[in-house]
């Protein structure tokens, strides 16, 4: 599992595997997203405005560990 975060953009990218994306599915409007592999397993997730519903300092700490 890798994550990304793109301050530019606000956004937090969950990398869940290696497979490709194939598509998308929007979870909540205009701000989560499932990326789906062709066997609509889900492969990533996107969280637009990132930085209004996490918190960051929490998320980075228990990353490193």
């Amino acid at each position: 599992m890798i994550f990304r975060y793109y301050s530019e953009t606000d956004t937090l990218y969950i990398n869940l595997s290696e497979k490709t994306s194939n598509g998308s599915l929007e979870v909540v409007e205009d701000q989560i997203f499932l990326d789906l592999d062709k066997e609509n397993c889900v492969v990533g997730i996107q969280v637009d405005y990132a930085s209004d519903i996490l918190d960051f300092p929490f998320l980075e700490a228990w990353v490193a560990k």
